[in-house]
C-alpha cells in the first residue's frame, strides 16, 4: 500500500477537524453517545475524502524515453532516386 502524500493528510485532517465541529455545533448534542457518533463519522468522512484526492499521475514510460532520446535530425544527404535530377540553381541576393 503506498504512502500518504501530504495532500492527501492535510485534506483528511481538515475534514475531521471542520466536520467534527461542524456536527457538534449543528445537533447540539451533549451526550457521549452521540459525541462519538459524531467523531466516528467525521473519522469515516476524513479517510473518504483523504483517499478520493487525486494522486499525481506518473509519466508513461514512452514519454520518459522520449525525453532521453534527442531527436532525429534531418541531414542533408541525398537519396538515389534524387541524385539522378539535375539540382536547380540557388540564387543568393546580391551584396549591398
Amino acid at each position: 500500500m503506498p504512502r500518504p502524500t501530504a495532500a492527501q493528510l492535510a485534506y483528511g485532517s481538515c475534514t475531521v477537524i471542520f466536520s467534527t465541529l461542524a456536527m457538534l455545533l449543528l445537533s447540539q448534542t451533549s451526550s457521549s453517545l452521540g459525541i462519538v457518533l459524531i467523531a466516528l463519522s467525521a473519522l469515516a468522512l476524513g479517510l473518504l475524502v483523504a483517499m478520493t484526492v487525486p494522486l499525481p499521475k506518473p509519466a508513461p514510460a514512452a514519454a520518459v524515453v522520449r525525453e532521453r532520446v534527442p531527436a532525429q535530425r534531418e541531414t542533408a544527404s541525398v537519396s538515389a532516386a534524387s541524385a539522378s535530377s539535375t539540382p536547380e540553381p540557388v540564387r543568393e541576393p546580391a551584396g549591398p
